[in-house]
């Protein structure tokens, strides 16, 4: 299947020399959510910016769903809804016209009916006759939704969507996202909250200092990435290890009264029940035991951590 946005050897220098962009190869499959993460200046926005025609790229190339970006401008767009972090609309005017200019804008019919359902599945409805400037926080968010949505894109970028909005609104919006995807609209996000990624992404890349470090299926990088821990409360303290037993893998808390065990998440389980056996042997008993296992986050951390 042919991607929908595939991006060529991208870079994009500014004049003042910096190098935002260098080189990033990047394809993302229609109808899938993938989930762009990387430290504050890593080149998100920049990489975001180009494909949707915001920014000229340097060197490079970029289809969206087969239009150049630059030399198809126009049609490229149409393609194209973009969720910003910044409030970009006119908060003078009202929901209604907001939304029904960007349809316009785009070339798209009239459709009022579809704006109506557009409203209505943001609760945008009962704000349709209100000035964007009476808005809360949360609502101006939603109306940059719906702006996005009005022409009826096939890829939507949302860029920290769901910043400074509260939870219920967190909860609406992720619930909308999923129904688009539903639809076959595909979903290219930025986000701080790397839970939101971990629980509704498929795919995941990570950039950093302008370059595409990692690019993977997300349940394919929590295996490959992911570390795991078995914690035991033991009944009694120890005031050591005992040396038969791996101290790589195995830590005593200063109070020798928690022994933990970390291991790579694909590892064979055998090797838990082989040191069970080997405490049980030596006379360690413990009172309670539980495992965790590394989150999106902590992954995302340790791979950026690597490269600084």
């Amino acid at each position: 299947m042919q991607p929908i946005i595939s991006v060529q050897g991208l870079g994009k220098t500014y004049g003042s020399g910096f190098e935002a962009l260098k080189s990033v190869d990047l394809e993302i499959r229609k109808g899938e959510i993938f989930a762009l993460l990387g430290p504050n200046g890593a080149g998100k926005t920049t990489l975001i910016s180009v494909i949707c025609g915001i920014v000229n790229p340097s060197s490079g190339r970029v289809l969206a769903d087969g239009y150049d970006v630059v030399k198809d401008y126009r049609a490229a767009r149409q393609k194209i809804g973009l969720v910003p972090q910044e409030l970009a609309v006119n908060i003078f005017e009202t929901v209604w016209s907001t939304v029904k200019f960007s349809r316009g804008l785009f070339g798209k019919k009239p459709d009022n009916a579809y704006l109506e359902q557009l409203l209505k599945d943001l609760s945008l409805w009962d704000k349709k006759n209100e000035r964007i400037m009476a808005l809360s926080g949360g609502m101006k968010r939603r109306v940059l939704i719906a702006k996005a949505l009005a022409y009826e894109p096939a890829i939507l970028f949302l860029d920290e969507p769901t910043a400074g909005v509260d939870v219920e609104l967190r909860r609406d919006m992720w619930e909308m996202i999923r129904k688009l995807r539903e639809s076959g609209v595909t979903i290219i996000l930025t986000t701080h909250y790397i839970e939101e990624a971990e629980d509704m992404a498929d795919r995941v890349g990570v950039i950093q200092r302008g370059e595409i470090i990692l690019v993977e299926e997300k349940t394919e990088l929590m295996q490959k990435f992911g570390r795991k821990q078995l914690t035991l409360q033991l009944t009694e303290p120890l005031s050591a290890l005992p040396a038969e037993l791996n101290p790589e893998n195995l830590n005593l808390s200063d109070d020798g009264q928690q022994l933990t065990y970390t291991y790579d998440a694909q590892q064979d389980q055998a090797a838990i029940a082989q040191l069970l056996r080997q405490l049980a042997q030596r006379g360690i008993d413990y009172r309670d035991l539980h495992t965790s296992q590394s989150s999106l986050e902590d992954i995302f951390v340790s791979l950026v951590e690597e490269r600084v």
